[in-house]
């Protein structure tokens, strides 16, 4: 099973979506395998998007992240990484495709409501920097035929 890290942004968290996007996850067959909700401070902002620090746009990308409280998960599955970034869509919700989350509920490219690892070697570091090993549970989804009354 692959694991990767995704987050619900803070404009998504004050919009009331939380359990939405959690839901749209999880339909889709990936298990939920940590979550935590947490209002970034600068040196957060900082170390997770490190590699944007000095590009133009990270004051605008920090303020934006450390407004509120966002929602990280840790979300398992088949192909879990390529899963997530078909159901979020493109970075741009005017290029996202309809149906998925950004097209449907980001108002704008920097306010883009989700984020998730790239790869698997994003993923590996973005689940370490919010996560402990000890607080992620790997598990597959049973089938929601297996185990539902039809």
């Amino acid at each position: 099973m692959e694991m990767t890290f995704a987050m619900i942004k803070p404009n998504a968290v004050k919009s009331g979506l939380v359990g939405r996007i959690i839901d749209r996850y999880i339909s889709a067959g990936l298990s939920v395998c940590a979550v935590k909700m947490h209002q970034m401070t600068s040196e957060d902002a900082r170390g997770f998007y490190a590699e944007h620090v000095e590009k133009p746009f990270f004051p605008e990308l920090e303020a934006y992240m450390t407004k509120g409280p966002s929602v990280m998960l840790a979300l398992g599955g088949e192909n879990a990484i390529a899963k997530v970034r078909a159901i979020n869509g493109a970075t741009n919700p005017a290029k996202a495709e309809p149906g998925t989350l950004r097209y449907d509920f980001a108002p704008s490219m920097t306010e883009n409501v989700v984020h998730s690892s790239d790869s698997p070697a994003s993923a590996e570091r973005e689940l370490d920097f919010w996560f402990k090993k000890e607080e992620r549970y790997a598990y597959e989804m049973p089938s929601l035929k297996a185990c539902c009354v039809l």
